[in-house]
């Protein structure tokens, strides 16, 4: 285990490593100037955040990932759709309401349920499990992806436009936000693993392309429900105070007392995690002891690797809001007053920040062993970097001129779902769930704030914050799920344009040979 975890260890630094010196090497400059302490504390939780990243890698191999299999295939051979359905729904509402990625979400827009995040949490669950179900319900019936994805998007925008015509065209953000963060480090693993072992029973010519996609349409859930909740709310809360007075409040400021602040956040990430991972730990023994019926030794395998998977994932998400958190909005709110440095940063932190996902590395790796090798992790992290630094850049243009959301959601999912008829369905499964993984807690707890704070900035005149701080502020999550779908899918039109021009060129060669050759070759 121990040569496992320093290879994981070296993986991490490599991941982590360069976001960290960008914002090092930019504090120096004049463009975003950090004091002393605030580099110091920065640094400090890149370290934790490396070793969180580890050990959660590791955990995630000993067990999330074996317990998703063994449940996905244990529900499939006991044939009885009903119990598989009910227990799909369930196990989406639990491990979404254990999700940190949409505590920090909710949390800095709790204002707007007058003050209680839960009322988003509990709405969101329902969201994911519905169609964790409808995922399930895919694979067994082995229908396809595009078109479900297809009419749910069609569904999506019709209520969107719906909203901005009742006035809540601020919520919008909000929304699409909502389908990014609830596919973080802890949903991932498990649901990924959940289709594989679903796949693998089900069987058929197509199974590993079947095991893929459950991301994707749980992404889609949290929009929709998110979208609906947004028909019932006054317009009037939703002013530019929901961000204002969480920055009033200090959440995005580096604590006068940091070792005492990082305790504290221990303890409290700790209980979240533990609360979270014990509703799923709950959920699996009853499915073991009803169906799967598992070894003493595998479960102890499985209990080791979920000590370690939170040890890990509590390091990673304390470092984050400890150190991360202040620095990204900090960073915002200064680089703002250069915008044409704001768009280049943004490009630039999306290039590297994406590589410091834990569940990013739990999906390539998946992607690589169920292609077995077609697909190459490597492939994938490029085209990921590529994807969310272009998502980042254009967030930070909508932020610097201020113009909807939409303009950017529109034409990206259609060019997205327009592709879906023609790549490979494999690729369009992977990009899906991609959009999904991309934007994790790191993007809640770095990029958000990043972008927060330079819409605050920006939107800000003679100390009067602009009505429009909301819409802009947010958004930035639901452009680094979009475009990933993109830059995937061109991977699987390019190996289908390479394949065809191999077998023109092959045709071409037989025909352009005499009959000769053609006999003595045949």
């Amino acid at each position: 285990m121990l040569k496992v975890l320093l290879s994981k260890l070296k993986e991490s630094t490599m991941s982590v490593l360069p976001v960290t010196l960008i914002v090092l090497i930019l504090s120096f400059t004049p463009l975003a100037r950090l004091s002393g302490k605030e580099q110091l504390v920065f640094g400090v939780c890149a370290v934790f955040l490396i070793l969180g990243i580890s050990l959660f890698s590791l955990g995630v191999d000993f067990s999330m990932s074996d317990m998703g299999e063994q449940v996905g295939s244990s529900l499939v051979k006991t044939k009885k759709i009903l119990i598989i359905l009910l227990v799909a729904f369930i196990m989406g509402l639990l491990i979404t309401i254990a999700e940190p990625d949409l505590s920090v979400l909710a949390g800095q827009i709790k204002g707007v349920f007058n003050g209680n995040p839960w009322v988003l949490i509990i709405s969101i669950a329902i969201g994911v499990g519905l169609f964790l179900l409808l995922a399930v319900l895919k694979m067994i019936t082995k229908t396809n992806l595009s078109m479900m994805l297809l009419f749910f998007y069609m569904a999506m925008f019709a209520v969107a436009a719906l909203l901005i015509e009742l006035g809540n065209s601020n919520f919008l953000a909000i929304s699409f936000d909502s389908g990014g963060v609830t596919t973080g480090p802890i949903t991932v693993p498990f649901i990924m693993a959940l289709g594989v072992g679903i796949a693998a029973t089900v069987g058929g010519r197509d199974s590993k392309e079947n095991s893929f996609g459950l991301i994707a349409l749980c992404s889609v859930g949290p929009i929709l429900v998110v979208l609906l909740l947004g028909l019932t709310i006054n317009s009037s809360k939703l002013g530019p105070e929901i961000i204002t007075n969480e920055v009033a409040a200090g959440s995005y400021d580096i604590a006068s007392n940091v070792v005492v602040h990082f305790l504290k956040s221990l303890f409290e990430e700790g209980v979240g995690v533990l609360i979270a991972l014990a509703l799923i730990v709950a959920c699996f023994l009853i499915i073991n002891f009803i169906f799967i019926k598992l070894p003493k030794i595998k479960l102890t395998r499985i209990a080791i690797g979920l000590g370690i998977t939170f040890v890990g994932l509590v390091l990673f998400l304390t470092a984050a809001k400890v150190g991360f958190l202040p620095i990204g909005y900090k960073l915002g709110k200064l680089m703002s007053e250069n915008k044409a440095a704001l768009a280049i940063f943004g490009f630039a932190l999306g290039m590297v920040v994406v590589l410091a996902e834990p569940a990013v590395h739990v999906l390539t790796k998946q992607v690589e062993e169920v292609t077995i090798g077609a697909v190459k992790k490597r492939t994938m992290l490029i085209a990921l970097c590529i994807g969310v630094a272009i998502s980042i850049m254009l967030a930070m243009i909508r932020i610097i001129f201020n113009f909807s959301l939409l303009y950017y959601l529109i034409p990206g999912y259609l060019i997205s779902l327009g592709l879906a008829f023609f790549v490979p369905s494999i690729y369009t499964g992977i990009a899906f769930d991609s959009g999904g993984v991309a934007s994790g807690p790191l993007t809640s707890s770095f990029i958000l704030p990043f972008a927060i704070g330079a819409a605050l900035s920006l939107n800000t005149v003679d100390g009067v914050v602009s009505s429009n701080l909301l819409s802009t502020g947010f958004g930035i999550v639901a452009m680094v799920a979009m475009t990933p779908l993109i830059t995937i899918q061109l991977l699987g039109f390019k190996s289908v344009v390479q394949r065809k021009a191999i077998e023109k060129h092959r045709l071409k060669t037989i025909m352009s040979s005499d009959d000769e050759q053609i006999i003595n070759f045949m």
